[in-house]
């Protein structure tokens, strides 16, 4: 019994780390065997954090047409069209994200948001959901997501 019990709890811890790893913070990437980021892509990265959309769009435009499969690159490129207005604009990106990598926690929480800009909450609750299944005990995408429908449903129209 003792020896089924401790199989079950390694298999599970095996099975959390692994899950957990390949969802990663955004892409499932191997951080084993991940390249260097592009330059470019950092520099994109942190004019977003400065608020600095705009000039972070070429940057990152560059950085996909190197790496046409670089999940977090068009998921950066969401938020900066969403966060410089275009919630609609955003879209594409976030789904081209999607399309590279189904389990990318970030694409799901800013195209949930970008949802809810759009007045189309029950897009939103669809990506919640994939959040929900996506992390197991959860994740901050997942809370800022759900608080974000929750603000939406009392009437706090989400901005940019």
């Amino acid at each position: 019994m003792r020896s089924t019990l401790i199989a079950v709890i390694a298999a599970l811890s095996f099975g959390l780390t692994a899950s957990a790893f390949a969802a990663g913070g955004g892409g499932g990437a191997d951080q084993t065997t991940a390249k260097p980021a592009d330059p470019n892509y950092t520099r994109a990265k942190a004019m977003i954090e400065a608020r600095d959309y705009a000039n972070a769009l070429p940057l990152l435009q560059q950085v996909v047409a190197k790496d046409p499969k670089n999940a977090d690159a068009y998921n950066l490129m969401g938020f900066a069209t969403r966060k410089s207005g275009n919630p609609n604009g955003s879209l594409q990106y976030y789904q081209q994200a999607l399309a590279i990598d189904a389990r990318h926690l970030g694409a799901h929480e800013y195209i949930g948001e970008a949802y809810l800009m759009l007045d189309q909450p029950a897009q939103a609750d669809q990506h919640l959901a994939r959040l929900d299944s996506l992390c197991v005990f959860g994740c901050a995408e997942y809370r800022m997501l759900k608080t974000a429908i929750a603000n939406y449903k009392a009437g706090k129209k989400p901005t940019n």
